[in-house]
């Protein structure tokens, strides 16, 4: 197919989700591979950035300027987008949470169509948030430590069944944990953003972040996959860290500036804490200074519990429906909300 709009691959894919891309739509491909960072594991869309040469900018350039829609932010400069891609008009994000990155570049303002990726990573953050509970409730490090040992010591382990969950944040990433929870018999409180109606399945109340200082105190385990917005930074301070009740369990798959960090490391360092299962920081990677990295009772992940070997091809299935929505004037998934950030 030849031809349709420009459409820019700004990020690795394997060729075969590239392939399907043009055999799906009537669309005119702009794929150069050896232009884009190199990917540093599967689905990596960051990578390491290559070294142009004077041609290959000219080239980079001039498909840039080519673009009526993009596969992901321009690498380079995306804070640039309006003016080095004046014909583009919509961007699918390969990430669900691209609120700070939009106003960290200055892409709030102006018309440019924005998609994110929600719901892409549902089922692996999910399945990180029951992982992350079983670890301390099951008591794996204590297991690990023992048969390191080689110490044989019958025990009584915890049980997930009958705790009291509360998941902050109702996106599909949300509800697809308290799904997860629900299944496995843990009572969850889900919460929502203040004045929005749910309905979310095999959770026992939904409540608003306004009333989150009355259900902490009764939280056995607290999941955090909520977005970054002005509204969810800091949102779990000092003090409502020191309001989750003793041996609770903190899981964190929404942005590490949702928690106060250092309140969070007290609280664990000093054993009040059962333990915390992050995949988010503050600051990423996560500095070696950091206590979390020596803490037993910290299960740290690199931002990498949404990576799924299959992500690749759930995002090529996604952006090939949003292009199809897009050519036909349908309403599109996951369309990027300035004014709520996500």
């Amino acid at each position: 197919m030849t031809g349709g709009p420009a459409v820019l691959i700004a990020t690795y894919l394997e060729p075969e989700h590239v392939e399907r891309i043009g055999d799906s739509v009537d669309c005119q491909l702009l794929y150069a591979p050896e232009l884009l960072p190199r990917p540093r594991y599967r689905n990596d869309h960051g990578g390491v950035p290559p070294a142009l040469t004077a041609a290959d900018e000219r080239r980079w350039t001039g498909m840039l300027a080519r673009a009526e829609v993009s596969f992901d932010f321009d690498w380079r400069a995306p804070g640039d987008l309006p003016g080095s891609a004046p014909n583009l008009r919509w961007v699918q994000g390969t990430s669900a949470g691209i609120g700070g990155f939009v106003r960290r570049h200055g892409l709030d303002a102006g018309d440019l169509v924005l998609t994110t990726a929600a719901g892409i990573h549902a089922g692996p953050l999910a399945e990180f948030a029951v992982a992350g509970a079983l670890f301390f409730v099951k008591d794996i490090p204590g297991l690990r430590e023992r048969q390191r040992a080689r110490h044989w010591q019958r025990h009584v382990s915890g049980q997930l069944a009958g705790r009291r969950a509360t998941v902050v944040g109702l996106g599909a990433v949300g509800r697809r944990v308290v799904q997860a929870y629900g299944l496995l018999g843990v009572r969850v409180t889900g919460v929502g953003r203040p004045g929005h109606a749910y309905r979310v399945d095999h959770a026992d109340r939904v409540v608003s972040t306004d009333d989150l200082d009355a259900v902490l105190p009764d939280t056995d385990i607290l999941v955090l996959a909520c977005p970054l917005t002005p509204a969810t930074r800091g949102l779990i301070g000092a003090a409502r860290v020191a309001a989750l009740p003793e041996d609770a369990i903190v899981v964190n798959v929404a942005r590490g500036e949702v928690v106060d960090e250092d309140a969070l490391s007290a609280a664990l360092g000093s054993g009040r804490l059962l333990g915390a299962a992050l995949d988010v920081f503050r600051h990423e990677p996560l500095p070696a200074g950091s206590p979390l990295w020596n803490l037993p009772n910290v299960l740290v992940s690199p931002h990498s519990a949404s990576t799924a070997a299959q992500e690749n091809a759930v995002l090529t299935d996604l952006f090939i429906d949003n292009l199809r929505r897009f050519l036909d004037g349908r309403p599109m998934r996951n369309l990027y909300r300035r004014d709520r950030g996500y």
